[in-house]
């Protein structure tokens, strides 16, 4: 699961400081691809430099294209944002449904222009459309609010599945290492005879037991203290 797989388009944006505070908005999330199909204006120019404020590499690095089909012709999923649902053929999502993504594949996210948003033509283009829930009687969103938006959500949902991730990857070393202490254990201990001091090495079966259940509620808690821990980090994050 890699930020370098998703991509945001930009359909005909009308003005230099959207652009702008769009790619500032990539970069505040860590993402690296911006696109821009036909900007009204010329690109790049001094005011997108200037609104990008850090983030002037999103813009030297972004890719310029003169129609929607040529920009998406190696994105696998192409997700469009809209404030109303039109075509009922195309499956229709919302921020939530995000975390259902396969972003192994690459992802473009398409934000129509200010003026006019993206037609009914350049909708059938794409493989869903997502809605951001706003006040019903006032829906439109500014270009770099609507990205911002969506770059944030993605932002916490990859965090979090890199969370679990670790977690995960800890629990199974812990077991891994517990495996092999038992084993190791065993392979060390007689369970009845004479140690090479002479002295008696017998340790009864249930005493063994005992130790490897002590054992299992110590990595236990390990885990559980870790986890804690993870998600501490996570919420204070948010």
């Amino acid at each position: 699961m890699s930020k370098n797989h998703i991509s945001f388009i930009l359909h005909k944006p009308q003005l230099s400081e959207n652009i702008g505070a769009c790619a500032r908005a990539i970069k505040n999330f860590n993402f690296k691809k911006l696109i821009v199909i036909n900007p009204k204006p010329i690109f790049p120019n001094d005011k997108i430099l200037a609104t990008s404020v850090g983030a002037k590499d999103i813009i030297n690095q972004s890719k310029k294209y003169d129609n929607l089909e040529k920009a998406i012709s190696k994105i696998d999923i192409v997700i469009a944002t809209s404030a109303r649902f039109r075509n009922k053929n195309i499956k229709h999502i919302n921020l939530d449904d995000l975390s259902k993504i396969n972003y192994n594949k690459r992802v473009g996210f398409i934000f129509g222009s200010e003026a006019s948003g993206l037609s009914n033509h350049e909708i059938s283009y794409v493989n869903c459309t997502m809605n951001i829930p706003t006040n019903l009687k006032f829906k439109s969103l500014n270009l770099s609010h609507s990205l911002i938006i969506v770059c944030s959500t993605l932002f916490n949902l990859l965090n979090k599945n890199k969370e679990c991730i670790i977690i995960y990857t800890l629990y199974i070393f812990i077991n891994v290492c517990h495996s092999k202490r038992i084993a190791t254990r065993k392979r060390s201990t007689n369970i009845e005879g004479i140690g090479a001091s002479g002295k008696s090495t017998w340790r009864s079966r249930e005493k063994i037991q005992r130790e490897e259940n002590k054992d299992k509620c110590c990595c236990s808690r390990v885990l559980q203290r870790k986890k804690k821990q993870y998600f501490a980090s996570f919420t204070r994050r948010r």
